[in-house]
């Protein structure tokens, strides 16, 4: 105990010595009198019916009688029909004793019991605006995910059994870990996911070998080195998202889909976007389209000696590259022949939990302290990232390592999920209002460059890649967008969510994907009548580049043309830290 105090102290002195200092103020005040302030309506809404209140009060309590007598039954060796049961994939309870010690089996069905009651408190709190609906919600989950005992130690019966085995010596590693981890995040806790000392991009992470043939304030351009003799003609141009980076796409060469892109004999362009600070605070969402993608589509055809290039977006990539295109077919620029859009955005409808973070109130805020410091940290993006999957990104990592006192193992997917990259302020105000708070790119009223887009106009062939259990572009939300082209579109499904989806190897042979007709109507319609087919969507996509161009040529080295290799890949801007 006098070790787990002395280890206490140090990591209260790592969060409070950045405080005291200057350094950093407290954070998440505006957050909590959200939080506050939306439940608050959910009350409003329920006072303002008492009987309605009491019949509310009456389910509850009358829940709570129930399973108190099924407890009693089983302190006498009966064995009752549980009262609420745990979902099956609910990875907390998986330990036996959850259900074969009556004592915890309470304490979990008590739990389950009272969140599941919060939560159809706010599904039945009539009148509520669907968006406050919505973050209610997302905060009774939040905090009903935070409360469960699995999170205690006087309450997990493995976390008392660890305790007690070790004479509290996982309470005394955690606690050492809990101080590395606020002082990692200088004064707010990082919370560490994986070893970070197991990787090193450009040691064994993005290792596809290939050079810097440009740069400029934004990005670099990789070209990666071939593969084959012949190459494709039209060479293809990736815009990876600048919330994160881009070696997802070459995170190990088992996994990597540059490497077999490479391999499938395709002339690969990968655009490495800069980790911005403060010199980029007014760097326009325009000039993320004219100085990131226009600008490396030019190198990529003068390279290849081409009219055209084909093009891929992922993520916010995908949503900058369609509102490119729509900018493009209102100047007639034909310079891109076709888009591949991986779990891309264009209509923001149904744009999934993010939303919670976006309205009015909460933009104006982030837009003052981006104010302050001319860019976005990207451990606030990083922190709402995990905050939608909670029961998956955090407190699974706070009780392993701050409880259990294990330190995590090394998994290359996590450490890059840690990498995070910071947004300049100008692009991340007009990405957060012109997209997520008014849908001006699906509605016809975003401008850019002086013209107003029209998705319609865009009669480039486009293929859209949605993953059925996305949780940052929901399936839902891209298959409308898909609609909104005025080209062939084809649409493809594919399983898992929005990493593993579309980060999956054809030779790993895991998850599916659904081909069907092109998007219309409902995704539910058109998952009826679609056809499902085993492992990997890659190939199905290189069929549909093929489609457009099979036409081959001799390889192309990378500096060999009229750019002159700069450095070799992975390159500089990917190993900026934030």
């Amino acid at each position: 105990m006098a070790r787990f105090w002395e280890e206490s102290g140090r990591a209260m002195s790592a969060y409070m010595r950045p405080r005291e200092s200057g350094a950093k103020t407290s954070t998440g005040a505006e957050q909590i009198a959200d939080i506050v302030k939306t439940l608050g309506q959910v009350a409003e809404r329920w006072l303002a019916e008492p009987a309605r209140v009491a019949e509310a009060q009456r389910a509850f309590a009358s829940g709570f009688l129930d399973l108190w007598a099924g407890t009693l039954r089983r302190f006498s060796g009966e064995a009752p029909e549980p009262l609420v049961r745990p979902d099956p994939k609910d990875q907390r309870f998986r330990d036996p004793e959850w259900s074969e010690n009556p004592v915890f089996d309470f304490l979990k069905q008590a739990y389950l019991h009272a969140s599941r009651w919060a939560e159809r408190m706010v599904e039945e709190a009539d009148e509520l605006d669907p968006h406050t609906r919505h973050k209610a919600a997302f905060y009774v989950k939040l905090l009903s995910n935070a409360a469960s005992p699995s999170n205690f130690v006087p309450t997990n019966p493995e976390l008392i059994r660890e305790t007690l085995a070790s004479k509290g010596e996982n309470l005394v590693r955690g606690m050492r870990m809990l101080a590395e981890d606020i002082a990692a995040g200088q004064g707010d806790l990082r919370i560490r996911q994986t070893d970070p000392t197991g990787f090193e991009v450009g040691r064994n992470l993005a290792l596809s070998p290939g050079k810097v043939v440009y740069r400029n304030e934004l990005f670099e351009l990789i070209q990666y080195s071939p593969a084959t003799e012949l190459v494709r003609t039209r060479p293809v141009v990736i815009v990876p998202p600048w919330i994160n980076k881009f070696y997802i796409l070459d995170l190990t060469p088992e996994k990597s889909m540059i490497k077999w892109c490479v391999e499938q004999g395709l002339t690969i362009f990968c655009v490495s976007w800069v980790n911005p600070d403060a010199r980029h605070a007014q760097k326009s969402f325009e000039q993320y389209m004219r100085e990131g993608i226009m600008q490396a589509v030019d190198v990529a055809r003068e390279i290849c000696a081409v009219e055209k290039v084909d093009t891929v977006g992922y993520c916010v990539g995908g949503t900058l590259l369609a509102i490119t295109l729509a900018y493009m077919a209102g100047t007639k620029d034909e310079r891109i022949a076709s888009a591949t859009f991986m779990t891309a955005q264009v209509d923001f409808t149904d744009a999934g939990d993010l939303k919670v973070f976006v309205d009015e109130e909460q933009v104006a805020a982030v837009e003052a302290h981006m104010a302050q410091t001319g860019y976005l940290e990207g451990a606030r993006m990083a922190n709402a990232f995990n905050m939608i999957r909670s029961n998956d990104l955090i407190w699974p990592y706070v009780v392993n390592n701050y409880l259990k006192g294990k330190a995590p193992f090394p998994f290359d997917l996590l450490y890059w999920n840690s990498d995070a990259t910071r947004m300049p302020a100008a692009n991340h105000s007009f990405y957060l209002r012109g997209c997520y708070l008014y849908n001006d790119l699906a509605e016809g009223r975003m401008e850019i460059g002086g013209k107003t887009l029209d998705l319609k106009k865009v009669t480039t062939p486009t293929y859209n890649l949605a993953t059925r259990e996305d949780h940052i572009a929901p399936a839902r939300s891209v298959f409308l967008g898909a609609q909104l082209f005025g080209g062939p579109a084809r649409f493809v499904l594919a399983g898992s969510g929005h990493i593993a989806g579309v980060v999956n190897p054809p030779a790993r042979m895991k998850y599916q994907h659904w081909v069907g007709e092109e998007p219309r109507g409902t995704l539910a319609d058109w998952l009826a009548k679609a056809e499902e087919k085993p492992g990997s969507w890659w190939p199905d996509w290189r069929a549909w580049l093929a489609a457009s161009d099979a036409t081959m040529v001799p390889a192309r080295t990378p500096g060999e043309g009229p750019y002159p290799a700069l450095e070799d890949a992975p390159g500089s801007y990917v190993k900026v830290k934030a």
